[in-house]
């Protein structure tokens, strides 16, 4: 189950990525590009591009809330072996005082979607200060069934990895020679203690990139789940409607 690219067309998408990412940093007039680096594959995989594509001018933000001390130890892992510009701003603080001054509510997701919201903010003041093109590291996968936070880390400037799958970002992530801790790791927003995707989706991303790749799964439960997923999802993925009157 999945998807398979030999070794010669991993390349060519990898080499295609990079030269997207200088051409449109180009086209916007900015100087350089920087982006939120996790501990987790996707926005490793997004470090080690945005280094090819400028090795002179990218900053890596590393920007725990609330985050595990591993998080930030993989996140480190990729700026060692990669020599790459990073600043880490704690936003525990800021997030636990908004969290003081709002109603005490316990809708979980609501709280927890404020971490990425402060992550897009402070990404922008420093995209802003060098002049700089916010890159994402949402992936295909994660962008069709709307698994990210609109306004968070839904909210950047361009998506390198958005026309990927997340099966193939992780052998983009073998190919760079990622650590294979961050590799093997469950994916996880982060966004509460022991969260996964899967575990959050309800199913694997291998199912889900079958059934974006074919239009067929066996699971007919999941593939309605999916579909329910995608529809629910569709403002994300576009602008905010104005009237045409």
């Amino acid at each position: 189950m999945g998807i398979e690219i030999e070794k010669d067309s991993l390349k060519e998408k990898i080499d295609n990525i990079v030269k997207w990412i200088r051409e449109k940093t180009k086209d916007a007039g900015k100087k350089g590009v920087i982006y939120g680096l996790s501990g987790g594959i996707d926005s490793a995989v997004i470090a080690v591009l945005c280094e090819k594509a400028f090795p002179d001018s990218n900053i890596a933000l590393i920007l725990p809330c609330e985050s595990l001390s591993s998080d930030i130890e993989d996140a480190m892992k990729i700026i060692n072996k990669y020599n790459i510009d990073y600043k880490n701003i704690n936003l525990t603080p800021i997030y636990n005082q908004l969290l003081s001054t709002m109603e005490n509510d316990d809708n979980k997701l609501a709280k927890a979607n404020i971490k990425p919201r402060l992550r897009m903010i402070v990404l922008y003041y420093f995209a802003n200060m060098f002049d700089y093109l916010v890159v994402g590291t949402g992936n295909k996968s994660e962008i069709s069934i709307g698994y990210f936070t609109k306004y968070g880390d839904g909210g950047v400037d361009i998506l390198p990895l958005g026309n990927t799958y997340k099966t193939e970002v992780k052998m983009i992530a073998k190919y760079l020679n990622i650590p294979v801790s961050l590799i093997n790791k469950p994916p996880s927003a982060g966004l509460w203690k022991n969260q996964t995707d899967e575990k959050e989706m309800g199913f694997s991303y291998e199912i889900l990139d079958k059934f974006l790749a074919t239009g067929n799964i066996a699971d007919k439960r999941i593939e309605k789940n999916i579909l329910k997923m995608n529809k629910l999802s569709e403002h994300k993925r576009k602008l905010p409607p104005i009237p045409n009157f």
